[in-house]
């Protein structure tokens, strides 16, 4: 009888071990991520800063092509560029243009990366600058990075990209001192040619 019992409490043991569902992984998300080749959004981004009465706007647009171009074009409240390709960044305010090779501004370097990165499904170059975390399930999730380097670190300290699927649809910056940004972000749907 004992024999028995010992067995019946093994058994319930081992089965409450057992998890109720295998949680989802980094590796997980970032393979369903690496697929998409290309991408276009509009974004509202909504910054938050402590100074501030009121917060800050602004919307525009989101282009993404992989390996490594990424752009974000402001429309609102006034028009701006910032266009990553490769090492090569290229900041455009009205006529004036800047251009600044990313290895020369490592913090600026892993912000793109974070961006890239997920976008592109590139495992490597998040883990080279952030821990991930992940949370949710395939078609719901949330991916937290947070800096290694302890520069960035005194900067950032999160970032929070909440996606549905292959898509990106929320970042959330928030920064060490206190402040943050919300960017919601809506793919423009390509339209079929028939």
């Amino acid at each position: 009888m004992r024999a028995d019992r010992r067995r019946v409490c093994v058994a319930i043991a081992g089965c409450a071990a057992l998890p109720a569902h295998a949680a989802f992984r980094f590796e997980q998300l970032m393979g369903p991520l690496s697929q998409r080749r290309s991408g276009e959004a509009k974004f509202v981004e909504q910054r938050f800063v402590s100074v501030l009465d009121q917060t800050l706007t602004y919307t525009g647009t989101l282009t993404f092509s992989a390996p490594d171009r990424l752009a974000r074009h402001t429309l609102t409240p006034r028009p701006e560029s910032f266009v990553v390709e490769g090492n090569q960044l290229t900041l455009q305010r009205g006529e004036r243009v800047r251009r600044v090779a990313l290895d020369s501004v490592p913090e600026l370097a892993a912000m793109v990366e974070a961006m890239r990165g997920t976008l592109s499904g590139d495992a490597s170059a998040l883990q080279r600058y952030f821990k991930p975390t992940v949370q949710g399930a395939a078609s719901r999730w949330t991916l937290t990075l947070v800096p290694l380097d302890s520069r960035l670190l005194g900067v950032v300290r999160q970032l929070r990209i909440d996606g549905y699927q292959a898509d990106v649809r929320v970042v959330e910056l928030q920064l060490a001192d206190g402040d943050r940004s919300v960017m919601t972000i809506e793919p423009v749907a390509k339209s079929r040619t028939p």
